[in-house]
């Protein structure tokens, strides 16, 4: 099996080869059923490993790291954590042709959150608040324990320059393009973070939160963890919530202004990103970027 047979779509990554990889690797789970997930995420091909475990193999040489570091950090952060997030409980290693490590970790039950499937979106907004300041000072930054994993590093907005002007002018028929650009421009001039670097989840969206009963229940898919400006986990503010329960949101983490306004920038670039790339063939996508997008915009249009 090839790389690019694996990255079309992880076709290539069916149950005989997870089998395989299993029986060689992790004997002791072999017998035990799978069952492929459908849909699953945009990085990895994922199975159900009997009742309570799942296999994570990377579609692609971008999320070839991800296994490692969540098997490395998540064990380090989770007790600190008021919400459950995966336990790791192996690393797989490349072979029968598979090229990248991958994962088993333990099931999490739940379903994934949706806007109008929330029980009490206030209690919500704040039940993540509460975890991700729990996440930001879960471990010091600077700590003596080994840190393998050079990608656990935030990036800048202005890296995203290039690409989300780009984007702004491909959407222009579907959104606001002035508009989007004012609200790119505010987040480009804020200022920059300098509380000194924090832990975030990188990747904060609806879709890596599990609930039960429309209650939060768990916070999955750590593969953009990091350390630097928390700014990228605002994103979930325009994701999931609306304007009556963003300032509750905002108010329980205590976001000041500027962090605020990078993290609208923030939900602006990831919705165009996901948006231009996968909403055309996925209409689940279609509807959360859409919803992402335009609930920045509600935010603009009532600040100016």
């Amino acid at each position: 099996m090839s790389a690019d047979e694996v990255e079309a779509d992880g076709h290539g990554v069916g149950p005989g080869l997870v089998g395989r990889l299993l029986a060689s690797q992790f004997p002791e789970w072999a017998d035990l059923p799978l069952r492929r997930l459908h849909p699953a995420g945009s990085d990895n091909v994922i199975y159900r490993l009997g009742a309570d475990m799942s296999v994570r193999l990377p579609r692609g040489e971008w999320a070839a790291g991800q296994a490692a570091k969540e098997h490395y950090w998540l064990p380090r952060l989770a007790s600190r954590l008021p919400l459950p997030v995966p336990v790791p409980l192996g690393v797989g290693k490349p072979a029968f042709g598979y090229p990248w490590d991958w994962s088993v970790s333990r099931w999490l039950p739940g379903e994934t959150a949706t806007v109008k499937g929330l029980a009490d979106p206030r209690r919500t907004a704040s039940e993540l608040a509460e975890f991700l300041a729990a996440l930001q000072r879960a471990l010091p930054v600077e700590s003596d324990a080994p840190n393998p994993h050079d990608e656990v590093t935030g990036v800048t907005l202005a890296k995203r320059d290039q690409a989300t002007r780009a984007a702004i002018a491909a959407v222009h028929d579907t959104f606001d393009a002035p508009a989007m650009t004012a609200v790119w421009d505010a987040a480009l001039r804020a200022p920059a973070w300098d509380g000194g670097p924090v832990w975030f989840h990188g990747d904060l969206h609806l879709g890596n939160l599990l609930v039960s009963g429309g209650d939060l229940s768990a916070v999955i898919d750590f593969a953009g963890l990091g350390a630097g400006d928390p700014a990228c986990d605002m994103v979930i503010a325009w994701n999931l919530f609306c304007p009556e329960t963003r300032p509750v949101f905002r108010a329980a983490l205590q976001v000041d202004d500027a962090t605020w306004t990078r993290g609208q920038g923030w939900a602006l670039t990831t919705g165009l990103n996901a948006y231009t790339s996968y909403a055309a063939a996925n209409p689940l996508v279609a509807m959360n970027t859409h919803r992402q997008i335009s609930q920045v915009l509600i935010d603009h249009a009532r600040t100016t």
